[in-house]
């Protein structure tokens, strides 16, 4: 059941573009006076992602240095479905309170900060919903794998220039939400840094980027973040070796 819904908002949302130009042309194909017609499907949350995962506990200089920033601090178990996979989807029980869809929108390429960090910036849309607490521990079951979490977590706005950082809150503003992450996974320790910037889809290159050179204006302490440790969440899953 999940599959079937997956594959359908993949659709919708059309695999290659983005703003999801590739499904409004097939429908001008057929009739370009016709008017498409309400979809039932909400239309998800669209943001631009960066993520490094790193094996082994996360040291003190590197708190040290993400804490230049004000952050708040959240702790959490997510439980992610890793078979089968479906590449290109990210499907998760969040908190034991919501399950989310994450479809896989594309690249614009890499974000290239020379000497301090390198990744794949990817396209993503999410879709959340709403569920009640669950009467049995959904890590148990064949196919799911539990990940615990503990967040910090930053946002970063363009609402002046340079880009600032905000204190911890809700807000509507077009921004970029850095965390620092400490994950526990099938008794190993992990931890990971990821960038994640949300609103107008014309905004959020110039906001992941404004937030990564304000992070990274100061070198992370005896590192350098590269493509090798870049991926999502799903996709470290995914491989050998991790978290298994």
């Amino acid at each position: 059941m999940l599959a079937i819904s997956a594959a359908r908002a993949g659709k919708l949302a059309g695999p290659a573009d983005p703003e999801g130009r590739e499904a409004g042309q097939e429908l001008g194909a057929f009739d370009r006076d016709a008017q498409a017609p309400e979809s039932p499907v909400p239309e998800g949350v669209r943001s631009l992602e960066v993520r490094w995962i790193f094996p082994g506990q996360l040291e003190t200089a590197v708190a040290e240095w993400f804490g230049r920033f004000p952050a708040e601090t959240q702790s959490r178990e997510d439980t992610y479905l890793v078979d089968p996979q479906l590449r290109g989807l990210s499907v998760k029980v969040r908190g034991g309170s919501a399950l989310e869809l994450k479809v896989y929108r594309g690249s614009p390429g890499i974000l290239d900060l020379a000497g301090r960090a390198r990744g794949r910036m990817e396209f993503w849309r999410k879709w959340s919903l709403p569920m009640s607490p669950l009467h049995l521990d959904i890590g148990d079951v064949v196919g799911w794998r539990p990940v615990r979490k503990r967040r910090r977590i930053s946002r970063f706005a363009l609402v002046s220039r340079p880009v600032v950082a905000h204190a911890p809150g809700p807000s509507q503003e077009p921004r970029c939400e850095v965390e620092l992450t400490e994950i526990r996974a099938h008794g190993q320790d992990w931890w990971t840094l990821g960038f994640e910037a949300k609103g107008p889809a014309h905004l959020l290159s110039s906001e992941l980027q404004a937030a990564a050179a304000l992070v990274f204006a100061q070198p992370l302490p005896s590192m350098e973040p590269g493509p090798d440790e870049c991926r999502s969440y799903a996709e470290w899953l995914y491989q050998p070796g991790a978290a298994t």
